[in-house]
């Protein structure tokens, strides 16, 4: 059987365009939800080395890749620069002298260090989990768009743009790791990707909502409020972790492709407002 790919009429593109997100700077930017807040900026803490890491694991592999995998790597590693600028900046704009900001950054980067430290194919199969995890939740984000109802709207937008990005590119380090496993046996390559996902799955939400927990304190919470307050936004409202439960499963069932659910329609309006900021700009 012919391994799926990402369809030949998806580009993956990098969109430069830079998001003055200022208003950041006054607090609880999420609508004045201090949880909310707490939890998308975890997550962006994340993003600056996240994706370096990601960008890196499939650079491992560029003398392998030839044609349309090789401009799609191109691509998705100019987009995964951008996305890593772009929350760098909202990243400083977190108050620092109330938020325990530098020491969450420093475990991320002890994080990332032991993930590099594993080698270049736990590298990418680490990176082809998070990539799906980060996809699912895009595709909530454009399913689900009354979480940011009330923020600013360059705030909005940069958020937006992230997700669309992630759901175009969602594949492409998939793709990366098939075509240099293809020497492997389809149970091979399948218990490598299920087992790390499960061991990412654990380890990612236990982090963003730990992380979320500690700047929640900082607010005034008391730790075990925080927490609690952490885990019903993840988990139960809005759960932004489990209410896309089933593409997130899709993982796990043998001979699965990220395309095989194709989002493209989903995000064709966010898509054509993007691809046109660039150039006014």
């Amino acid at each position: 059987m012919t391994d799926k790919r990402t369809p030949d009429t998806v580009t993956i593109a990098p969109r430069d365009i830079r998001f003055d997100v200022e208003s950041a700077r006054k607090g609880h930017w999420l609508g004045g939800d201090p949880v909310g807040t707490a939890v998308f900026n975890a997550m962006s803490l994340t993003f600056p080395d996240g994706e370096r890491l990601f960008i890196d694991a499939v650079k491992n592999y560029r003398g392998q890749l030839s044609g349309k995998l090789l401009d799609d790597v191109r691509g998705f590693i100019a987009q995964e620069a951008i996305h890593s600028r772009e929350h760098h900046t909202l990243n400083q704009l977190i108050d620092r002298s109330k938020y325990p900001v530098a020491e969450i950054e420093a475990e991320i980067q002890e994080r990332i260090a032991f993930s590099r430290s594993r080698g270049p194919m736990r590298m990418l199969i680490a990176t082809i989990a998070l990539e799906h995890f980060t996809a699912m939740m895009a595709e909530m984000h454009a399913l689900h768009q009354n979480v940011f109802e009330e923020v600013e709207p360059d705030i909005e937008r940069m958020w937006r743009w992230h997700a669309m990005e992630e759901t175009e590119h969602k594949a492409v380090a998939y793709d990366v790791f098939m075509e240099v496993t293809k020497h492997w046996s389809p149970l091979q390559r399948y218990l490598r990707r299920t087992l790390s996902m499960a061991i990412i799955t654990y380890f990612f939400t236990r982090n963003i909502t730990r992380y979320a927990a500690r700047l929640l304190e900082a607010d005034g919470y008391a730790p075990e409020a925080a927490l609690k307050a952490v885990k019903d936004f993840v988990w139960k409202k809005p759960g932004i972790f489990s209410r896309g439960w089933k593409t997130y499963l899709a993982w796990y069932r043998p001979g699965f492709h990220p395309w095989d659910q194709d989002t493209r329609e989903l995000v064709a309006g966010w898509k054509a407002e993007f691809d046109a900021a660039p150039a006014a700009a």
